[in-house]
């Protein structure tokens, strides 16, 4: 890093790099805490007969609803049990074919 020149605040030394922390914060931080925030309020909206998504790709609807638990029907009436963590979306938003 170089010396401040004579006259120089070291403020505005400084300026280039609080400029960059500001601008890391509202387009990278801010919009993943905000999709953090809707992705937890999804979760907590579950209810039974929700059709939803695991993390791993798995198609299902909702049977039972726990504290942290699921349990959700998948094709063939087969029954898994998955934390409320690997939920990632509901089907209403794909389009039906």
């Amino acid at each position: 890093m170089t010396q401040p020149q004579e006259g120089q605040s070291p403020l505005m030394s400084f300026l280039p790099l609080i400029l960059i922390v500001v601008v890391f914060y509202f387009f990278m931080i801010r919009p993943q805490m905000k999709r953090q925030k809707e992705l937890k309020k999804f979760r907590d909206e579950l209810k039974k007969g929700d059709k939803i998504v695991t993390t791993g790709g798995i198609y299902g609807k909702i049977i039972e609803l726990h504290e942290t638990t699921l349990i959700m029907e998948v094709e063939g009436q087969s029954r898994l049990k998955i934390d409320k963590v690997a939920v990632i979306k509901d089907m209403s938003d794909v389009a039906q074919k």
